[in-house]
């Protein structure tokens, strides 16, 4: 009798753990499945924070909009701050993070190395903050992504759910709630403003800048206005 309950429970512990595992196999292959449906245009997939809002019902403003009806302005300037190898790498920046690992290994403070596709990946799929493990996960999520989705259907995602503000996502809203004018009316200034608020956008408030956001807002102006050879993947 013992031993016929010692093998019941058993049996009980390993289908628990299949179901276990199954459910992680599950979760790990959500996001690529996700980066095929999102392919086409007309879907307008919403990021985890803005999920993380709904389920908090705190609610959030974002009017998704066609990478057409965005200011060029915007577009060069946020390139040109985030991520001006956009065009050439194949979702990471391969020099970047090496000097990043190499920085690490050193113990010396590391810079930042996320390409469009990584932040891309991180704002549909996984989580903020600096871990090494939700940046192993980023990885092969931004080269998938990048193979999958062409360069500008991944700016028109990227710039549709990066967060521009507390309950602020996307190009369209950050520009009316910044500026009162719609994504495709931005001025240069005013895309340099909202580009260089992208690393910290809940302390860095591109309609009221400090006199260094400005500083950097100038700088990506500048970059912006010469930037022709290296947006070409998106307006050949």
């Amino acid at each position: 009798m013992s031993s016929s309950r010692s093998r019941g429970w058993g049996q009980a512990l390993r289908r628990r753990w299949r179901q276990i595992l199954l459910i992680a196999v599950a979760i790990a292959v959500l996001p690529y499945v996700l980066i095929v449906l999102y392919a086409p245009s007309f879907i307008h997939p919403i990021s985890t924070l803005m999920l993380r809002d709904l389920l908090l019902f705190r609610g959030y403003d974002r009017q998704w909009v066609a990478f057409e009806d965005i200011s060029p302005n915007l577009v060069r300037s946020v390139m040109m701050s985030e991520d001006g190898q956009f065009c050439i790498h194949d979702g990471v920046d391969w020099v970047q993070m090496r000097g990043v690992v190499n920085d690490a290994l050193e113990g010396e403070a590391t810079r930042g190395a996320s390409t469009i596709p990584m932040q891309t990946a991180k704002n549909l799929f996984l989580w903020n903050g600096r871990s090494f493990i939700r940046k192993g996960m980023e990885l092969p999520l931004a080269l998938a992504s990048d193979f999958v989705w062409s360069k500008q259907r991944m700016m028109e995602l990227y710039l549709n759910v990066a967060e521009w503000g507390p309950g602020i996502y996307g190009a369209e809203a950050a520009a009316k709630h910044h500026f009162g004018v719609p994504a495709a009316k931005l001025t240069r200034r005013q895309a340099a403003l909202l580009a260089v608020s992208l690393p910290n956008p809940i302390e860095r408030n591109a309609g009221k800048p400090g006199r260094g956001l400005r500083s950097l807002a100038s700088l990506i102006e500048r970059r912006a206005s010469r930037s022709g050879e290296y947006i070409k993947c998106l307006y050949e």
